[in-house]
């Protein structure tokens, strides 16, 4: 189980290093933005949550601090409940640096607030929101205008 606990985050590192080091290499974003990215991490809780579906199935259905308690000293449901939050914070990741890009802030910025996504994405969310908010707020410089004895 520790294996694949430890591959659920290696099969992640890939696309977060395309996001953060190579944000603007021609080849990151087609790959980033494939939605099927986050498909390793999804096949490893796969196999990890089938033999535990009913225990995950109870955890969702009836939901208590007690019961996901219990569940945690499971390897089994706490590698399959890490695989999810590692996918989930690379869908998000995903969205966070293609939606940048579109918005064309600059990568210097963006790399520690996608090192953030991966650490609290919680936090790191709310504050890209905020960014791409001001960014769209500040005022475009204007386009250069050709010369008319050129033209």
């Amino acid at each position: 189980m520790s294996t694949l606990f430890d591959l659920s985050f290696y099969v992640t590192v890939p696309f977060w290093a395309l996001m953060i080091f190579a944000p603007t290499w021609r080849r990151t974003r087609p790959i980033i933005a494939s939605p099927w990215i986050v498909a390793p991490s999804l096949v490893i809780w796969a196999i990890v949550a089938i033999p535990v579906l009913g225990t995950l199935w109870s955890l969702v259905t009836s939901p208590s601090l007690a019961a996901i308690t219990d569940a945690a000293a499971d390897p089994a449901v706490l590698t399959a409940l890490w695989a999810q939050i590692l996918a989930w914070d690379l869908f998000l990741g995903r969205w966070i640096y293609l939606d940048s890009r579109d918005r064309a802030i600059h990568p210097l910025l963006m790399g520690p607030l996608l090192v953030g996504t991966i650490l609290l994405s919680p936090i790191a969310f709310p504050i890209y929101l905020v960014l791409r908010t001001v960014v769209s707020r500040a005022p475009n410089p204007p386009a250069p205008q050709a010369d008319p004895a050129i033209v």
